[in-house]
């Protein structure tokens, strides 16, 4: 089995540990090459000092300290003056076995390498730039953890173009599941003003944050709202006292994960028949969902009830949501949005 970049399967049919990757700067990238660069000096120093007897050198005809490093590195780069030069079989024997790899791979380290580094680093900064560029009218997802991973799964599931979804998030790991769910993300703390417009903050169209706690979804409210006033804004909020404040902060919506979870818990203590019906339309990809369309020209003058295969539960005319039983929606016109529950595609 051939193996690829990213896999978890090796050459084998046997899964492979992947033990996660410390991310270093290119300067401490370049600076660690350097460092390896030294001790493959170091090495061809130590030869031809401790050797020194089987070198001639054609100022003095001795070799000292001095002049094994000055050997190592002309021999390194290649330069080759010739001034000092192995003159017994063994030490020549030595310079082409050892000395010469050594110099291979010295060229390789601080050549190939460096210049490897730097134009990953340049090909990233274009690539950064180009899709920065794009990123109109676009959804940001702060948080990617169970709420934010389910938000995007029925986005996706919904048809939302994820080349139009960006994920921020402080942990290497979630960052890591966001790519591998197809979603661009950008690392760091969604409070933070710079990092929020590194992500188009003021172009998006829509801002879902979904952090674990109360007071930084609160501060990030804000500086979401300050940077961007126009956005649809949704928060999940864990406790019901601070629904106010996110609110107040500029939140256009606040869903309470304690709420929400104590509801559909009673509601099936009550009645499990209900709970197990409300718990199938929270879920996506199988059962029931609750899906938003534009009416056809077909269902145009006609009744929000007379649609078929779907259940009308509310019709947004002039971005108003109203209920179905509204009678100013009894009959669907041109531009109607309606929100129905169908069955879930397969």
């Amino acid at each position: 089995m051939a193996r690829t970049k990213g896999s978890r399967v090796g050459w084998t049919n046997e899964a492979l540990v992947l033990l996660p990757a410390r991310a270093a700067s290119p300067l401490q990238e370049l600076g660690r090459r350097a460092m390896l660069g030294v001790i493959l000096v170091a090495i061809i120093v130590a030869i031809v000092w401790l050797d020194r007897a089987s070198y001639t050198d054609n100022h003095d005809g001795t070799v000292d300290l001095i002049d094994a490093l000055y050997y190592a590195t002309v021999t390194m780069t290649t330069t080759g003056y010739g001034d000092i030069t192995p003159v017994t079989p063994h030490a020549r024997l030595v310079n082409a076995l050892l000395v010469t790899p050594l110099r291979v791979m010295f060229l390789v380290l601080l050549v190939g390498t460096t210049l490897e580094v730097l134009a990953n680093e340049g090909r990233r900064i274009f690539i950064d730039s180009r899709w920065r560029k794009r990123m109109r009218n676009h959804v940001v997802v702060i948080g990617y953890g169970t709420k934010g991973r389910s938000a995007v799964t029925t986005m996706r599931r919904n048809d939302i173009d994820l080349a139009k979804l960006v994920v921020i998030d402080s942990s290497p790991a979630a960052l890591a599941d966001a790519n591998r769910d197809g979603v661009a993300a950008i690392e760091g703390d969604g409070t933070r003003r710079e990092l929020l417009q590194r992500a188009e903050i003021s172009r998006a169209r829509e801002i879902i944050i979904t952090l674990n706690r109360d007071d930084a979804a609160i501060l990030t409210t804000l500086t979401v709202r300050r940077l961007n006033p126009s956005a649809h804004v949704v928060v999940a909020c864990r406790e019901h006292d601070n629904v106010s404040l996110l609110r107040q902060s500029g939140a256009d919506a606040v869903v309470t994960s304690s709420d929400a979870v104590g509801r559909l818990l009673g509601l099936s203590a009550v009645s499990p028949n209900l709970g197990s019906v409300i718990e199938d339309l929270l879920s996506s990809g199988e059962g029931l969902e609750v899906f938003e369309r534009m009416v056809s020209a077909e269902e145009v003058g006609n009744p929000p009830s007379a649609i078929m295969g779907e259940r009308v539960v509310a019709v947004v005319r002039n971005k108003t949501l109203r209920r179905f039983y509204d009678p100013a929606v009894q009959e669907l016109q041109t531009g109607d949005h309606v929100i129905v529950v169908r069955q879930a595609a397969s």
